[in-house]
């Protein structure tokens, strides 16, 4: 399974919570420190809300989250050979996650794109402003 992923810059993590817990009708899968993220059924969603006072209501970076690290290295294979450079990042901790994954550079807008899967939960992580 793939999805989507949004994560938000917001000034106000409880406030964002509330608010898209009822946009979305679901509880949040993980709630950090700083950090919260929504696993949404329909549409597949993962929304990811990262606390940073002043910057709210800003895109923070957008993925897709794959199902297994064979489909990271798929999608990494597929987006070199068109030409899109990308930084690897295997096994590292973000977001209270341990992961897989890769940020796609070259979007024309300056876009943060990652394509990433979660290899298991992490109590801690680095600054969410630092990974996310």
């Amino acid at each position: 399974m793939s999805r989507l992923q949004l994560a938000l810059d917001v000034d106000d993590l409880d406030a964002s919570i509330a608010f898209y817990a009822a946009l979305f009708g679901t509880a949040p899968a993980k709630v950090r420190p700083g950090y919260a993220n929504f696993a949404v059924t329909d549409p597949p969603l993962k929304l990811v809300l990262v606390e940073r006072p002043g910057r709210g209501g800003s895109i923070n970076h957008l993925g897709v989250e794959v199902a297994e690290p064979a489909v990271v290295d798929a999608e990494q294979t597929r987006l070199a050979a068109a030409g899109l450079a990308a930084v690897e990042e295997r096994g590292t901790t973000c977001c209270y996650a341990r992961q897989d994954k890769f940020w796609v550079q070259g979007a024309p807008d300056g876009e943060r794109w990652e394509i990433y899967t979660v290899l298991d939960d992490a109590p801690a992580s680095p600054a969410p402003a630092g990974c996310c």
